[in-house]
This record gives C-alpha cells, sequence and structure tokens, in this order.
C-alpha cells in the first residue's frame, strides 16, 4: 500500500527512532511546506498560540500532505469540540494544552476518538479520501491512527500524569516546558530548561515508556531537542517558526555587519 501520512504517523513515533517536528504558528502555509522540505518529519500547526485561522490550518494540513508528511493541531485550552473538526480535515492528531486533571485526559479522548473509545462524530470528510480506505476500514482503523496527546504543563498535571497516562483513548502527553516552568517556580521565572523542569521531563518520558505511550516535548532549540532524543522521547518540536525565522536573521545580520567597519559605514 501507498504511504499515506495521515495513517502512519502513529505508527512511526510508537516504532522510533524520535520525530521532530516543524511548529508552524503563520498563516501562510509556505512556511509548512518549506520547513518540512528541510527534512522535519511533520508538522505542529498552532492554533492556541499562533496567527492561524481555520483557513490557514486547513491549507497547512494540505501543505504537510503535500509533502508526504502529517500535521498535528494544538487546539485552545479546553476547546475539545475542534478536534473531531481537525480531524475531519485531515490531521493525523491533536495537541491538547493544560490537560490538568483525568477528566480533561476523558474529554480529550471522547472527541478524539469513534466509538467504542469516545464519541467523535462521523464526517471525515478529507480525511476518508486521503486515507484512500473505504470507510469501514477507516472507521476500524482510525482509534489507532489518530492521537490524542495531552499537554503536561502544570504542577496539578505533573501530579496527575500517571492517571493520565492510564485512560483508554490518551496516545501520549506533551510537556510545555515554558508553562511549566511557570508554574513550578510559582510564577517566578519563564525558564524551560530549569532544574525542576529537566526533572519533570526525566519523570515523564519514564512514565510514558512504562505506560506504552508517547512521551514528547516542546524545545526552544536543536541542541535541547538532541539531548531529549538521547533521553528516549518520541516526538520533539525544534523551536517554532518565528523563532527559527528570527535566530536565521540575528544570525545573518550579526555576521553582515562584523563585516564594517568602526563607525559602521562600508568603506568606499
Amino acid at each position: 500500500m501507498a504511504h499515506v501520512p495521515l495513517l502512519a504517523l502513529a505508527a512511526r513515533l510508537r516504532a522510533g527512532p524520535t520525530a521532530f517536528a516543524a511548529w508552524c504558528g503563520t498563516k501562510d502555509p509556505a512556511i509548512v511546506d518549506g520547513l518540512l522540505r528541510e527534512g522535519f518529519d511533520c508538522a505542529v500547526l498552532d492554533w492556541q498560540h499562533g496567527h492561524l485561522d481555520q483557513a490557514a490550518i486547513s491549507a497547512g494540513i494540505l501543505a504537510a500532505e503535500a509533502n508526504g508528511k502529517a500535521a498535528l493541531v494544538r487546539i485552545g485550552v479546553g476547546a475539545f469540540a475542534e478536534a473531531a473538526r481537525y480531524l475531519d480535515w485531515g490531521a493525523a492528531g491533536i495537541i491538547a494544552p493544560m490537560v490538568n486533571s483525568v477528566e480533561d485526559a476523558r474529554l480529550l479522548a471522547e472527541f478524539v476518538k469513534y466509538p467504542p473509545l469516545g464519541r467523535r462524530s462521523w464526517g471525515p470528510v478529507r480525511a476518508l479520501p486521503m486515507s484512500g480506505q473505504l470507510p469501514l476500514d477507516h472507521l476500524r482503523g482510525a482509534n489507532a491512527a489518530t492521537l490524542a496527546i495531552a499537554m503536561i504543563e502544570t504542577r496539578e498535571a505533573l501530579d496527575a500524569l500517571d492517571a493520565i497516562l492510564a485512560v483508554e483513548g490518551i496516545d501520549g502527553v506533551f510537556v510545555g516546558p515554558s508553562d511549566l516552568s511557570i508554574t513550578l517556580t510559582r510564577g517566578a521565572l519563564v525558564d524551560p530548561v530549569h532544574a525542576e523542569v529537566d526533572a519533570a521531563l526525566t519523570r515523564v518520558v519514564a512514565a510514558s515508556r512504562a505506560a506504552g505511550k508517547l512521551a514528547c516535548a516542546f524545545c526552544m532549540d536543536g541542541a535541547r531537542a538532541a539531548e531529549l532524543a538521547a533521553r528516549g522521547f518520541h516526538l520533539l518540536s525544534i523551536g517554532t517558526d518565528q523563532i527559527l525565522l528570527r535566530a536565521a536573521g540575528r544570525s545573518e545580520l550579526a555576521r553582515a555587519r562584523t563585516g564594517l567597519p568602526a563607525g559602521g559605514k562600508a568603506a568606499s
């Protein structure tokens, strides 16, 4: 059977090696296309904090598919009803922020999974043709192929980690290190590599693997992603499109200015 990105991502993450995601919040789907062409394994479309509207999410999913890759969508806080719409459009899974309890995790699973695991309504208007499957075949395989990933971003979520991982229909967890640093330091710091966050990451990957679930995390840069990959994470993002753009711009501008004499003017 031909490679179908929509159906392949979940199995790819479970089998390894670590996959690296392009985190995209810019409205133009050309950004998704450009980053995936550089070798990222999948895209995350950030509805929660990005500049995306629904048309951009739809276009981003198509841009990922055109590159033979899948897209995940991060929904808004508590906006579980959004999940099924993006899955119908061909997203391979949902990342839900601020999942702080078993009740939150169950709601996520209910909206992402079809019966008997959940209560997702049937209507895969684009996902079905993208899959190349007959309707019944698609229904039978959708729960295994469609990812429900709960974000661990608070002290409450970390305390409930094992119980969240035990919820049937939850495929994994995704650490948001900046928010986690804020809550663990009681609002004192935004530090994604804080010692308490690092200890939490160690706990998350161990608990996830023990539960047979996926361990995922946001990384500010490639060096951190390499470190966490070596520690056993399944899926890691590397910055965001805006972070990468600004870093590249800053670097190249600095290189250009190093050739200028004192005073900043080029020789005539």
